[in-house]
Formats: C-alpha cells, sequence, structure tokens
C-alpha cells in the first residue's frame, strides 16, 4: 500500500468511526506498522492544518480521533445549537484532579484525599465518560480500580497524561492556586472542548 493510500484508508477509518480507534487496530487492518500509522496521522494533521482544513486529527494516548478544527468551534455551536459548555463542579474537579493525577485508584482512596465521601461525584463522573473503571484492586472487598478516558484528555485538550500540570509543591502555601491557574490555562487552549453537563 502506497503512502497515500494509507493515508488515504486511515482517513476514511477515523471519518467512519467518529470517536478514538486505537493505533495498533488501524496497523492491524491495514497491515502496517503502528509507527506507518503514526507517520501517516501526522502527515495527514499537518497536511489539514497547512491547507486550513477543517478537521483534525486528535491523537490521545494509543488511539486517533479525527474532530473539528477549534477555530470553527463557535460556527459549529451556532450550527448545530450546542449550548456553552458549563463548569465542572468544584466536587467533581477535585475528584478528577485526584483520579487524573494518582490513577488507577479507588474511591475510598479518593474520599482520603478529599476528606469527604466521594461516591456521588465518582458516579457522574463515570456517567459523563470522563473516569471509568479499569479492574480491581486485589485486596479483601475488592474495590474497584478507576482512571481517566480518552473524553477527559479531549477535553482537557491533551494527547496524554503527561501534558497535565505538574503538581506544585504542597509545602508552599500557594500551591492549590498554582495548580488551579495550570489547569485553567491548560483548559483553555482550545475552544473546542467537548460539552459537560453540571455535576
Amino acid at each position: 500500500m502506497g503512502d497515500m493510500n494509507i493515508k488515504s484508508a486511515l482517513e476514511a477509518i477515523l471519518f467512519a468511526a467518529g470517536e478514538p480507534v486505537p493505533a495498533a487496530r488501524i496497523s492491524l487492518i491495514l497491515e502496517q506498522d503502528e509507527e506507518t500509522v503514526w507517520d501517516a496521522a501526522r502527515e495527514l494533521s499537518e497536511q489539514y492544518e497547512k491547507e486550513g482544513r477543517g478537521i483534525r486529527i486528535l491523537k490521545l494516548d494509543k488511539a486517533l480521533q479525527m474532530c473539528s478544527a477549534p477555530e470553527y468551534a463557535a460556527v459549529i455551536g451556532k450550527t448545530l445549537e450546542q449550548r456553552k459548555p458549563p463548569m465542572l463542579s468544584q466536587p467533581a474537579l477535585e475528584t478528577l484532579a485526584v483520579v487524573a493525577y494518582f490513577q488507577p485508584v479507588t474511591r475510598a482512596y479518593i474520599d482520603q484525599v478529599r476528606g469527604v465521601d466521594s461516591s456521588y461525584t465518582v458516579g457522574v463522573l463515570i456517567d459523563r465518560g470522563l473516569i471509568e473503571r479499569c479492574g480491581k484492586l486485589d485486596v479483601p472487598g475488592r474495590p474497584s480500580l478507576l482512571r481517566t478516558t480518552d473524553v477527559f484528555l479531549r477535553t482537557m485538550g491533551i494527547s496524554e497524561l503527561s501534558q497535565l500540570p505538574t503538581l506544585p509543591d504542597i509545602a508552599t502555601g500557594d500551591a492549590a492556586k498554582k495548580l488551579e491557574d495550570a489547569i485553567e490555562k491548560l483548559s483553555t487552549v482550545g475552544d473546542n472542548q467537548m460539552s459537560i453537563e453540571e455535576i
């Protein structure tokens, strides 16, 4: 399969899927190594940007997804009559931060860090697709382990967890403010953040 055919096939797969597709699966289907798939995705993405196209290819950890270009978020929102995405509540942000930085974690661990019961907030974040169960801890009671999802990466506008802001030194009095500022800066990188209902 020539380079152009691989790119065209990748474009068709991502367009038809409408959701993240693991690069390993694309590699298997196209009978190409994963590096070739990543290279084709990068070239397509650069081509879309250079030509000012209305679509982009997102790298989400080990998967790829086609999405709209962030500069067209406003016109897409008006066309599809979408409401501006509301902010997450403070308890939801706290819970999400604990999962993002310390995953995989149990709900009991989240409760311990936050100092309050987080069962409702965890349930809502699971319903919204921002976190998911990823197995059970091998201890009595076998509590579920939780981790973030591709939806979380898309919502934060990042490709992988290593792009999250570094946790500040908690010994300083302004640590929480520094982290809040870093997350706010990160979340405003693009205007194409997906809608999250009020939690």
